[in-house]
């Protein structure tokens, strides 16, 4: 044998071990199940030290024994190196940087004989050491911040009006009877509101005075309204926080108003009053602007207003994104965000405050963008097939940590370059099971819908895809109806992908990152054309020629329960239905809901003022149409859509008509069930929605369903 056929022998070997390495990894991997949701590992809230250097976040795991989220403070060096466990836990979150960067503070919630008890602010020195408590405060303490020189932090912190007699004693009993006078008397997660409870301002200092005293906190602001987003003025003398001071907001368009109080909780003035909603608000380096995201308030009324970015130096507010036709601040829906933690980000200056960085919804996607302060122009700072989902910076705005989420990964945190926009990857939180797992990207598509509008979807396969064969598809519609699916990680699809199903799911008109006339187009016409939107993108997979048109079957939440319910009275081509904390009557739904529809953004009057109107769009109206087998899943903590106006209506009427159909009902859950309910619940609903459509797109038996 010559030389140059033993070259080509060998490398004929290297590619045949290859190839049968790439086979056998392939082979050894699995599919994603629903119970895998118990290891996955989250990310919040990451925060880079002020010398850039490191980064904090809060790891939240899930307890499965307890059935509950852990929390505790992880820390990763920006240089190269494992990331390694700052606190115990169970509930740390919260993390922030002294402006020296030698002390973090944070948020713990002690537990007391297995109870949690009110968070309080602790103190944890990174020279080393344990983490002493700094408050303790009756209440707990809420989102805080560092003064400028590092010696103070001020803090909300909820103060409940004391119960006397008309004698001004103590009653000897506190009665549990309600007495509701406003609208909104309770919120979705919360529950039931007190309206003898508001949040104010407290400060407290970081160090014993010189005597050795401990530090003791002082209330500032009080009185029956609530104040929050507090931010320092740069100097330190001052502190500034957003506050309503209106009883009923509801009868009003939403408006803004931002004051100052001097450290001794005197002088209070406003300062700024901006007719619109605001996102919290960043100061200037040299102190005299503020930057914040928000969006006008409108005549004629909208039901959806695309956020801008705003600067004010107090006398005068400038919209800088007013021709940027994106959602700034915006994000792209997923169901795999941190269940607890929270974090996100605002809009950073840049150190000679020429530029702000922002994040920006865009077309199923959200990058940083960096816009000009004097001229509004946008420049794109990373640019990707991902969702960003928190960031922050360093004082000088150089370096970022940015929390990153693709539709094969949970997500990660990456340090970013500011002046090259060079990302590098800092952690692999979940590197050991995604190692073990196969996953697959999403196909994307657009479309064109019956009146020109382009619609932008994405096709979801099974592992082993094979175009010759037929597949049972779902359409996945999301909710809001203000939001957007896009390229972020999302269990649910994955698994179903996995169980041998095409899933679709396509962001029609109404939703978020297409612009402001695409996303309120559906003003009073809801459900309507997005139906539309979504049929024609169900038959444009069937003309793919892999999906069987006899095995359809549809769902979503919220929104997306709205037009599942919708949908199964305008056609009958599915042959399965899951339909989630939804809407069937909306009449019902605009006395129950936990806000109030008084301002004309969905419907232009009230139920009995436009009766016609209510009945035209409320699925329930076309119950005598529905022949497709539904199930029903409902929290019953959920105020946001309540299930009398919903699931349970459908329920009974199906029953009555003897359509097959099923409620699932989740004790104690509200309308984040798929986000943050408890990991055990998370898991039973993906397996009731897959086993529904088994039984009845795959013929699988599921007797637990029937009645015996």
């Amino acid at each position: 044998m010559n030389a140059c056929l033993r070259r080509r022998c060998a490398s004929l070997m290297v590619l045949l071990v290859v190839s049968l390495s790439v086979s056998v990894f392939s082979q050894t991997k699995r599919g994603i199940t629903e119970t895998d949701l118990f290891k996955f590992n989250w990310i919040a809230d990451p925060q880079i030290s002020p010398d850039g250097a490191r980064v904090i976040f809060t790891k939240v795991w899930v307890n499965q024994k307890a059935d509950r989220y852990d929390t505790a403070l992880w820390i990763v060096p920006t240089n190269g190196g494992a990331a390694r466990q700052l606190t115990a836990g169970p509930r740390d979150a919260s993390a922030r940087w002294s402006p020296d960067g030698k002390t973090i503070a944070f948020i713990r919630s002690a537990e007391k004989e297995g109870k949690p008890q009110p968070p309080q602010l602790y103190l944890m020195s990174l020279d080393g050491g344990e983490a002493q408590p700094l408050t303790e405060i009756a209440k707990g303490a809420g989102a805080f911040e560092w003064s400028p020189d590092g010696k103070t932090i001020a803090f909300t912190s909820s103060e409940e009006a004391k119960l006397t007699t008309e004698s001004g004693e103590k009653p000897e009993r506190v009665s549990d009877v309600r007495v509701i006078n406003k609208a909104v008397y309770r919120s979705n997660g919360p529950g039931y509101l007190n309206p003898k409870t508001h949040s104010h301002i407290w400060t407290i200092a970081v160090a014993a005075n010189a005597s050795g005293v401990k530090p003791q906190a002082k209330q500032l602001t009080k009185g029956n309204w609530d104040e929050g987003a507090v931010q320092w003025s740069p100097d330190g003398t001052r502190l500034y926080f957003a506050s309503r001071r209106v009883a009923e907001t509801y009868y009003e368009q939403p408006h803004s108003d931002v004051y100052s109080i001097d450290l001794n909780g005197g002088d209070e003035k406003k300062v700024l009053s901006f007719d619109g909603g605001m996102r919290g608000f960043e100061f200037s380096h040299d102190g005299k602007r503020i930057a914040f995201g928000g969006s006008h308030s409108s005549v004629p009324v909208l039901s959806y207003k695309q956020p801008d970015l705003f600067v004010s130096d107090w006398a005068t507010t400038k919209n800088l994104t007013e021709g940027y036709d994106f959602d700034i601040g915006g994000g792209i829906g997923g169901d795999q965000s941190a269940p607890r933690g929270g974090g996100g980000g605002g809009a950073l200056w840049s150190s000679d405050d020429k530029t702000l960085i922002v994040n920006v919804a865009e077309q199923g996607r959200a990058n940083l963008k960096r816009i000009d302060v004097a001229t509004g122009k946008v420049t794109p700072l990373t640019m990707g097939d991902h969702a960003i989902q928190g960031f922050s910076a360093t004082p000088d705005a150089s370096k970022l940590v940015v929390l990153i989420s693709t539709s094969v990964n949970l997500h990660d945190l990456f340090l970013l370059d500011a002046a090259t926009g060079k990302l590098t990857q800092l952690t692999d939180i979940n590197k050991d099971l995604f190692a073990q797992l196969n996953l697959t990207h999403p196909e994307e598509i657009w479309y064109t819908s019956f009146d020109g509008k382009k619609i932008q979807g994405w096709i979801q396969k099974p592992p082993a895809f094979d175009a010759t064969k037929k597949y049972p598809l779902i359409l996945e519609i999301h909710g809001g109806p203000h939001s957007a699916y896009g390229v972020t990680f999302r269990h649910e699809f994955q698994w179903m992908a996995a169980k041998g199903y095409v899933v679709l799911y396509t962001n029609p008109r109404g939703s978020t990152s297409y612009g402001q006339d695409f996303g309120n187009v559906i003003q009073y016409n809801y459900p309507g054309d997005d139906h539309k939107d979504l049929m024609l993108g169900v038959d444009e997979v069937l003309k793919r020629g892999y999906v069987d048109a006899e095995k359809l079957g549809v769902t979503g939440g919220s929104g997306g329960g709205v037009l599942t319910n919708w949908a199964v009275g305008q056609t009958t081509r599915f042959k399965a239905a899951v339909s989630q904390r939804s809407i069937s009557d909306w009449a019902g739904f605009w006395y129950t809901a936990d806000f109030t529809l008084f301002q004309p953004t969905w419907f232009k009057a009230a139920p009995w003022e436009d009766p016609q109107d209510f009945t035209r769009r409320s699925p329930i109206t076309n119950i005598s149409k529905v022949t497709t087998p539904m199930m029903f899943i409902e929290g019953e903590a959920d105020w946001r859509t309540p299930a009398n106006e919903g699931g349970e209506q459908m329920f009974r009427a199906l029953k009555y008509r003897k359509i097959a159909t099923v409620m699932v009902r989740f004790p104690n859950e509200s309308h984040e069930l798929s986000r943050s309910g408890a990991p055990w619940h998370r898991v039973e609903r993906l397996q009731h929605i897959v086993n529904w459509f088994d039984k009845y797109l795959q013929g699988a038996p599921m007797k637990q369903y029937d009645v015996e």
